[in-house]
């Protein structure tokens, strides 16, 4: 039995500025660290290096802990397609592929978020421990996705992100 498992999440955005300041969203370190993984409040590093075979980091500190995300761009087509690798090194070796694409509305545009999750198998897994995992693994990603789409879409319309209390 192979060591790992893949499952593939999309997810459809729809926002109302065009796909150019969506994308630059993604790369510009001083926007990334509003929304990407963090918040500004919690983050503590935000570096990039947009250009193919360039790295990504982000570093958020939150309940004493530091979570950490890097990755390396593979495809930077402004404005229409972005991808890179995902890795948080602290939880697992694996690496994600994630691929953001965008096309034009006639207001706005649409962004298609493709991840490949890597699913590690822990020793003595059986065919439903594998499926569950990988049902965890996607619906917990889609979860997190979710609350930062919502601040992605806040700030490129808005220029600012409103934080719960």
């Amino acid at each position: 039995m192979a060591d790992t498992s893949t499952i593939t999440l999309t997810m459809k955005r729809s926002f109302d500025v065009p796909a150019e300041s969506v994308f630059d969203a993604w790369l510009n370190p001083e926007m990334m660290r509003k929304w990407l993984f963090t918040t500004e409040t919690t983050n503590k590093v935000a570096k990039n290096e947009p250009h193919v075979g360039g790295t990504w980091e982000i570093v958020d500190h939150r309940g004493g802990k530091d979570y950490r995300a890097i990755g390396e761009y593979i495809e930077i087509d402004r404005p229409r397609q972005l991808v890179f690798t995902f890795k948080m090194p602290q939880f697992s070796d694996t690496v994600d592929t994630i691929t953001v694409e965008w096309k034009p509305l006639e207001k706005g545009c649409e962004m298609t978020f493709t991840q490949v999750i890597v699913v590690p198998h822990e020793e003595g897994w059986t065919e439903e421990d594998i499926e569950k995992a990988l049902r965890e693994y996607h619906d917990s990603s889609e979860q997190g996705w979710s609350l930062m789409f919502s601040g992605l879409k806040q700030l490129v319309e808005t220029g600012k992100i409103h934080y719960p209390s």
